[in-house]
């Protein structure tokens, strides 16, 4: 049998991939332009960035595995619901899934035999793919989810880091920022290809909010420097 790579089968780990990533360029990366140009020391700058880091992978580790747990408990909730249906009434149940392939386009007498012989092979199964739309390419998976985020923001957060041990004068602010903004594409270019998306629109949007994020904190570093 011929197999086709599809991009859903990736979507989960990619998704908090990228999200990470991102995240870990643009506030690291605007942490620090921001800190930059109040005009405090290197090694203050050098420690807020670390920090930064470290914190911000905790936290997309934490709310990853958090917002993804809950994700498989109501997954876990309707998997229970379905497994009672089914076990007191399954004649209905398998009403309801003649319907659902009436649905989608077949007669009623294939949407019966269609049922029919799913339900033999696999009630449950079928319920949950058909019904609820639950295949095993889509579940939740915290741990992998809250894994992802946190290496993917590590590493994000890495690249402004190194700038700050490349560039510790007055024009880090916008070293650091051009630097990331070039990363920013670099990723949005990465992630549309994996997800097979359109490269300009995912380049575009990355880079144009990772703009803005460090543009209103360079001058929010700049008024309290100022002062």
């Amino acid at each position: 049998m011929h197999h086709e790579a599809h991009a859903v089968g990736r979507i989960g780990w990619l998704r908090a991939a990228i999200l990470g990533a991102n995240d870990g360029i643009v506030s690291t990366a605007s942490l620090i332009a921001g800190v930059a140009a109040a005009g405090t020391t290197p090694a203050t700058i050098l420690t807020t960035g670390v920090a930064g880091l470290v914190a911000g992978a905790m936290s997309m580790a934490a709310g990853e595995y958090v917002s993804v747990s809950s994700q498989r408990d109501a997954e876990r909730a309707d998997i229970a619901i379905e497994t009672r249906e089914l076990a007191a009434n399954p004649d209905h149940e398998l009403e309801e899934l003649t319907q659902i392939y009436q649905h989608r386009g077949l007669d009623r007498a294939l949407a019966e035999a269609v049922a029919q012989q799913l339900t033999a092979h696999n009630a449950l199964d079928s319920h949950l793919r058909d019904e609820l739309g639950l295949t095993e390419a889509a579940q939740a998976r915290p741990i992998e989810a809250a894994a992802a985020s946190a290496a993917s923001f590590a590493i994000g957060a890495a690249l402004p880091l190194l700038v700050v041990l490349l560039d510790s004068g007055s024009s880090l602010p916008w070293t650091v920022s051009g630097v990331s903004l070039a990363s920013l594409a670099l990723l949005g270019m990465l992630g549309a290809r994996v997800g097979r998306a359109p490269v300009r629109r995912a380049v575009t949007r990355v880079t144009f909010w990772g703009a803005c994020a460090m543009a209103l904190t360079i001058a929010i570093g700049s008024l309290f420097g100022a002062g």
